[in-house]
């Protein structure tokens, strides 16, 4: 059975249980203790060298990172229903997986772990950076109902946590009515679950 080493309040983590239940894939949760340290000791390090969570275990594979846990259940379990296997489409979604892990994680995610787990941020520089990106990726629904391919895919589960827990950063939604309708549209689909914030 698939096995999920989670910790409940991480969107990464989030992203791919989402996944999984969108996929119907039976799977095992384990809780990872962040605030005891577990994920710096050496069981741990043992799967993921880098110490964070999630890490995904297949059998014998063993996957880091949330983007390519996503890209590997996506290919493993959903054909070409949620990655695409056309050149550019797959180009497209992956610059999503690209802005989740990068402009998203150090603008709204940041913000987030400010307010919840006391990191210490520029309020104001992330904020106003936040808004940016948040602008940016509103515009682009303006057109569309989905990030990529008129359907969803791995890049909105990429990048649909963080923004959907804006709020958790002290961050309003209130001006990005197309970011709005698109988190509603995912909290619609079969199979979807939710997290605390959700």
């Amino acid at each position: 059975m698939v096995k999920l080493y989670d910790f409940l309040l991480s969107g990464n983590c989030y992203k791919v249980r989402l996944l999984l239940s969108l996929l119907g894939v039976e799977h095992e949760l384990v809780a990872v203790d962040l605030k005891s340290g577990e994920h710096k000791k050496p069981p741990f390090l043992a799967l993921n060298a880098f110490g964070q969570v999630p890490v995904l275990v297949d059998g014998d594979v063993v996957i880091r990172d949330s983007q390519a846990i996503l890209v590997y259940l996506a290919r493993r379990y959903g054909g070409s229903d949620w990655l695409p296997e056309d050149a550019a489409l797959l180009g497209k979604v992956s610059q999503w997986l690209s802005t989740a892990s990068k402009e998203i994680a150090n603008t709204v995610a940041t913000a987030r772990l400010h307010y919840l787990f006391g990191a210490s941020i520029d309020v104001a520089a992330i904020e106003k950076q936040s808004y940016t990106v948040l602008k940016a990726i509103d515009e682009h629904l303006a057109t569309r109902q989905w990030l990529e391919c008129d359907r969803p895919t791995i890049a909105d589960l990429a990048c649909f946590p963080y923004i959907g827990l804006a709020a958790d950063g002290k961050l309003s939604l209130d001006a990005y009515p197309n970011i709005v309708a698109w988190i509603d549209r995912i909290k619609q689909l079969p199979g979807y679950v939710g997290m605390p914030g959700l």
